[in-house]
């Protein structure tokens, strides 16, 4: 056998591929990672995830000092630059990064560093930033190679005032008001990075309202407290045309507005990252997105070609990329110890910031399944009065005649742990799944954990009395 053959070939070093990249390995295979960065991580460290919520995390903490009146005591209100709490987000890169590389040194990964482009179905050339090209061959072969923001043809992203998401870390100094093109997840996690930095923001949304994906009462709530950053929001707008100046950046809506701001965020939608990968040397087809499709197991077009993670679309979280990544290995070796990435718990870093698993009421509605709510309000909880995080609320959907959990809604401090609490019991079979757990439960005091047993009690409460009315019953 060859050097430079391997049982797998994981283009990316990202979730996804270090997921599969460390289950083969531990199958026993011969496994290459080959990534473009002389760093491992991928864009999800380096560009993505990692530095953008490292970034909420310094300006978070920074908001609850100015706003704590224990520290207003001792002093005035303090702010820092943009790139000032960017050295925050590049020493926890630096640790994931040595981290990450420790990994694959450790299991015997092979590290190639260069592009990698198919000139077989079983062959790659790799490029490296010297020129020299290398050949390898694999009998399998996994595309990680992530997303990157879409960039329409008509905006000039060369201009030194107009970014994307992954330029934006790059910015060198605090703009006095921003315009963000594009209300999705990105776009309102800048929004509150941003506003927290006391820039003015133009919020731009081309639908109707915030991620319409949330719930409607979880998007309104975040609706409110984005006006209450001083984030201007625009609803249902779509934009004309671009033109910069010197002092900076002007955005023509299809409505007639114009807004002017010091700099653009672009933020609408991303790409796959599939240009250049010589896909059509094996007979691949990428959408308009650029985006691969697989089938239920990750199997591209051709069997032993897979695929995970941003490049394939659904769901574009960097937990679920290394599930799908875990899988697609667990599969093309052959182990039976497989699962599906289906029902999967979103988090989204705004200020405060949101997570959700399982079905919204439209959703329920639409489908004709009869559900009753449970809510907690945090404000009414003892630990967040001690913590001063008393905005947010827990929502459990549930069903009316089974108590089965169909969906849970979080949005406020720690929503995105405080999520899994009941994911936990919404994942377990039968009966199991109940809302019955949470109110038979007893939990630490005090914790978030407690806004599970107030939303259960609430919702079964609100069961007991439409019983007790149906059966004619005073209460």
């Amino acid at each position: 056998m060859k050097e430079t053959h391997y049982d797998l070939i994981v283009i990316g070093s990202g979730p996804a591929g270090e997921g599969a990249a460390m289950n083969a390995i531990k199958q026993g295979w011969r496994v290459a990672v080959v990534d473009e960065r002389a760093k491992a991580g991928g864009n999800c460290t380096h560009l993505g995830t990692i530095p953008s919520k490292a970034l909420r995390q310094s300006v978070r903490r920074m908001m609850q000092y100015n706003t704590m009146p224990m520290f207003r005591a001792v002093g005035e209100p303090r702010w820092f630059s943009f790139p000032e709490v960017m050295k925050a987000a590049d020493d926890v890169i630096t640790k994931q990064v040595e981290g990450r590389t420790k990994g694959y040194a450790r299991n015997r990964v092979h590290m190639h560093i260069g592009r990698a482009k198919f000139i077989g179905s079983h062959e790659i050339a790799v490029t490296g930033s010297d020129d020299k090209v290398i050949t390898l061959t694999s009998k399998n072969f996994l595309l990680a190679t992530g997303s990157s923001p879409y960039r329409p043809d008509d905006i000039d992203f060369d201009h030194p005032n107009i970014f994307d998401s992954d330029t934006i870390l790059s910015l060198d100094h605090t703009p006095r008001n921003i315009i963000i093109y594009g209300a999705g997840v990105i776009g309102c996690e800048y929004a509150s990075i941003f506003s927290g930095l006391d820039t003015r923001v133009d919020l731009i949304n081309t639908r109707e309202w915030l991620m319409s994906f949330l719930d409607d009462e979880i998007s309104d709530a975040l609706s409110y407290h984005l006006r209450d950053l001083n984030v201007m929001v625009r609803h249902n707008e779509e934009y004309e045309r671009v033109t910069t100046h010197e002092n900076g950046v002007t955005i023509e809506l299809k409505s007639g507005k114009r807004v002017h701001g010091e700099a653009l965020l672009w933020s609408n939608g991303r790409s796959g990252n599939t240009k250049n990968l010589g896909l059509e040397e094996v007979g691949l087809e990428v959408d308009q997105r650029g985006q691969i499709k697989v089938n239920k197991d990750y199997q591209t077009a051709i069997p032993h070609i897979y695929a995970a993670g941003d490049v394939i679309g659904w769901p574009a979280l960097a937990g679920a990329a290394y599930d799908q990544g875990r899988f697609a290995a667990s599969h093309m070796c052959g182990v039976d110890d497989q699962y599906r990435v289906e029902d999967v718990a979103t988090g989204i870093w705004t200020i405060p910031e949101i997570s959700f698993v399982g079905k919204n009421e439209s959703e329920l509605t639409e489908q004709k399944i009869p559900y009753e709510i449970g809510r907690a309000y945090f404000k009414d909880t003892a630990r967040a009065h001690i913590s001063g995080e008393e905005v947010g609320m827990l929502k459990i959907l549930f069903h009316q005649e089974t108590l089965q959990i169909l969906g849970i809604h979080c949005f406020g401090a720690e929503a995105a742990e405080i999520i899994h609490i009941g994911q936990a019991i919404m994942n377990q079979e039968g009966e199991a799944n109940s809302i019955k757990y949470f109110a038979r439960t007893t939990f630490n005091y005090p914790t978030m954990a407690e806004a599970y047993r107030i939303a259960s009690v609430n919702g079964l409460n609100r069961i007991s009395r439409e019983r007790r009315h149906f059966e004619g019953k005073r209460y």
